[in-house]
């Protein structure tokens, strides 16, 4: 007998193959059978799905719920859009490893590339790590309904092993960068999925300083990269300089060094394409670019979003129409 059959539900296997009416057996946590009532049978628990889309569950790998996965066992409102595994982590920011004198400047960091408030995330968090593993840790005691998977962020990272030279984005030393490796070899071996960087002038903290990593030289990036070549597993992922249109030629010469750098250390390299108004053409560039990385057998992968990006204006947020405004900006 199985755990849970979901009977009579118009399956979408995710296959490409067409819907049908089918019933869907689970054991162990994994689907076991998908057909007719007879071939399926019975549960301990058996749910009627008939009328309802039985699928399966989305997986959202750019997510930032570093903070909000840390009080919000629902996680929601991804929970309520058929997401059943969330990736944190991205674009360089989260909050492991990070010293208690350094917790202000990792929120101040997420409130600001992010948009996420500063006061839920100050009033929400409970600091039980210092240490990415410790943070796995923590997030292990969570009775959550989702899958979380985290990455390891350059903004802390370069944080933690450097202060304030790290977050001001002051050139690493041949020392920080043996530091800031050891330290991705730790969290991919407590399972970590990878590292992720920041290159856009786009993502700034609260304080308009840059991401740690930003201006990172390609020492820097090889050096960390070669720890996730030790580990033998992980994805490099990167928000490339240029995607917020400041300099149509920054992303083709991103994706340059992102070929050298999957070339290099054996793993694939995953950036974010975002499509700027400023440059209607660079996503063909891209893709083109991108393709020859693969024909030459570097894993460099493109993230494109499935729907086009959206913020809320208004003059009680972080994003307005005023803000960036000369007049503004000195009133404020």
């Amino acid at each position: 007998m199985h755990d849970l059959v979901i009977r009579g539900g118009t399956v979408l296997d995710g296959t490409g193959a067409a819907a049908r009416t089918a019933d869907v057996a689970v054991a162990d946590g994994r689907v076991v059978a998908v057909g007719d009532r007879a071939d399926v049978g019975a549960g301990r628990t058996e749910i009627d799905a008939d009328g309802a889309l039985v699928t399966p569950g989305w997986v959202d790998i750019h997510t930032h719920f570093d903070g909000q996965v840390t009080w919000d066992d629902l996680l929601t409102p991804a929970c309520w859009h058929g997401v059943t595994t969330v990736v944190t982590g991205n674009c360089g920011v989260g909050f492991a490893p990070c010293r208690p004198d350094e917790r202000r400047r990792l929120i101040e960091l997420m409130e600001g590339v992010e948009d996420i408030p500063g006061t839920a995330l100050h009033e929400g968090m409970r600091w039980h790590w210092e240490s990415f593993p410790e943070y796995l840790d923590f997030l292990a005691t969570r009775r959550r309904v989702r899958d979380v998977g985290t990455q390891l962020s350059h903004g802390p990272v370069r944080t933690y092993v450097m202060g304030e030279r790290g977050a001001r984005n002051e050139p690493a030393t041949p020392e920080d960068i043996v530091a800031m490796a050891a330290i991705v070899r730790e969290a991919m071996s407590a399972g970590a999925l990878g590292f992720t960087t920041s290159r856009t002038i786009m993502h700034r903290a609260i304080d308009g300083e840059p991401v740690p990593g930003t201006y990172a030289a390609e020492d820097e990036l090889f050096g960390i990269g070669a720890a996730l070549a030790d580990a033998g597993h992980g994805v490099f992922e990167v928000a490339p300089a240029g995607v917020a249109g400041e300099d149509d030629l920054a992303p083709t010469r991103e994706v340059a060094w992102m070929r050298r750098l999957a070339a290099a250390i054996g793993r694939p390299v995953a950036y974010g394409m975002t499509q700027s108004n400023a440059s209607p053409g660079l996503y063909r560039e891209l893709l083109a670019e991108t393709q020859a990385a693969a024909d030459a057998g570097a894993e460099v992968w493109m993230q494109v979003a499935g729907r086009a990006t959206g913020l809320l204006f208004s003059l009680e947020t972080t994003y307005h129409p005023l803000r960036g405004r000369p007049t503004f900006d000195a009133l404020t």
